[in-house]
């Protein structure tokens, strides 16, 4: 499956759903079982088989927090929303890709963003597992 914006966000950020400037950002793992719709989920409840922790330690549920930036591009006319990278320490685990959410606390109100695939499953076996994005959201006219 490859990467993917969902549809909702782009619904979120015109009604106001999600500011990238002010809101809370975080990024969850899941495992080569969840099936993104990218039209049909647009909350973190409809994610599932996010990984789990062998050891208990590294990974919590929903992941971790990634800060955002945004930029405007006025030479190629678009907007850019940048996430940092993220990463656990003495992680036990595989993953097949991540989902960026915006964090309400609340897995049936918080926002799908984007849906990250690594290509295939990556472990870690009591190392440090990171993600990092290298492609910005783009808004473009």
């Amino acid at each position: 499956m490859a990467s993917l914006n969902y549809n909702s966000m782009l619904t979120d950020v015109v009604t106001g759903n999600i500011d990238f400037d002010t809101n809370s950002f975080k990024v969850m793992l899941v495992s080569s079982g969840y099936t993104p719709d990218q039209d049909n989920h647009s909350k973190r409840s409809q994610v599932t088989n996010e990984i789990t922790n062998a050891s208990g330690s590294a990974y919590a549920s929903g992941g971790a927090v990634t800060t955002v930036s945004v930029s405007q591009d006025n030479t190629n006319n678009r907007a850019e929303v940048t996430f940092s990278a993220v990463s656990w320490s003495g992680a036990s685990f595989t993953a097949r890709a991540a989902v960026i959410y915006k964090n309400t606390g609340t897995p049936s109100t918080d926002n799908l963003v984007a849906y990250v695939d690594f290509g295939s499953d990556t472990t870690a076996s009591n190392g440090t597992f990171q993600v990092q994005f290298s492609t910005p959201l783009r808004f473009s006219n």
